[in-house]
């Protein structure tokens, strides 16, 4: 099997068993067109059935030398070893040769929280006088009310919105589908929006009749315009801070586990396969990690 080949079969085998979003093959496809570049100028005359150990480790070294970043670096490794899994599950090769690789290794890049009263200030901020206040106020309710991600939200359909049993069913990455809770303070939000403002649009474009937030043309939002609303209301609000609708996911996800939740419910909620991924949003203070001990350690009850 030469690269051209074995590179559409992989592909192939993203988005059909993996489930991956587009941009996520592109991503994996341009790391393996990297390494069969490398290969041809290297003069490494072997298919990819062939390369051995020593090989990728050359791959690695000049992959460093182009000075690319320890984030970058990491994600083309990882790129290298799913194809080899792809390969090895395919019976075209007997052993992985990528499975000795080892990356970077990169800190956990904890993203700021908001507290409760700052997510409260900019939402208070949102002027409802204004064409599509209520929208905004809607969306950013939601986003601290449920944390979804920002492709989430603006994917959000009516036909997945069940206000009376206080539920979502959010599409997230892969395609994959959840229910999510929603709570009361959200559910009015777009109930009002729904009803008062929604309807009242002179034109919703075909194939977007099902889609809960409108722009003005009657059309699905933008990421970009989710998050030029998001920081036009952190900037009327007065904080500081760098706020984006993954700050929204991120606070909702702290504020769950300083409040007691269980781990496990809050990586159903948040979609995450893994819980080791959940982890980096429950950056907890020390102090609250010493009450949490000297609350429910044996030798500390009385």
């Amino acid at each position: 099997m030469d690269w051209k080949s074995s590179i559409i079969g992989f592909k192939s085998y993203l988005q059909l068993e993996r489930s991956l979003s587009a941009n996520s093959v592109i991503a994996y496809e341009q790391d393996i067109q990297k390494l069969a570049s490398f290969a041809s100028q290297e003069n490494i005359n072997k298919t990819p059935l062939h390369l051995d150990y020593n090989d990728l480790v050359s791959f690695i070294i000049y992959v460093n030398e182009l000075g690319l970043g320890a984030r970058s670096q990491a994600r083309i490794i990882s790129g290298v070893k799913a194809f080899f899994k792809y390969l090895l599950l395919e019976d075209l090769i007997q052993d992985d040769p990528s499975e000795l690789l080892d990356g970077p290794r990169l800190a956990r890049k904890i993203p700021d929280v908001l507290s409760y009263e700052e997510i409260t200030q900019i939402i208070a901020s949102i002027d409802l006088s204004e064409d599509h206040g209520h929208r905004n106020r809607a969306m950013l309710e939601t986003l601290y009310a449920s944390g979804l991600r920002a492709s989430e939200l603006i994917d959000l359909r009516i036909t997945n919105f069940f206000p009376d049993i206080g539920f979502i069913r959010v599409t997230g990455k892969g395609n994959k589908e959840r229910l999510v809770p929603i709570g009361e303070a959200a559910i009015e939000q777009i109930q009002i929006y729904l009803n008062y403002y929604r309807s009242k649009l002179k034109t919703i474009q075909k194939g977007f009749e099902d889609h809960i937030f409108l722009n003005r043309r009657g059309k699905m939002l933008t990421r970009v315009m989710l998050f030029t609303i998001i920081k036009q209301a952190t900037i009327k609000s007065g904080i500081k801070k760098k706020v984006s609708p993954h700050t929204f996911r991120h606070s909702f996800a702290t504020h769950l586990v300083e409040g007691g939740a269980d781990l496990r419910a809050v990586q159903d909620m948040l979609g995450h396969e893994s819980i080791t991924t959940t982890e980096i949003y429950t950056h907890l203070d020390s102090e609250y990690l010493r009450d949490v001990m000297m609350t429910h350690h044996p030798r500390n009850r009385k």
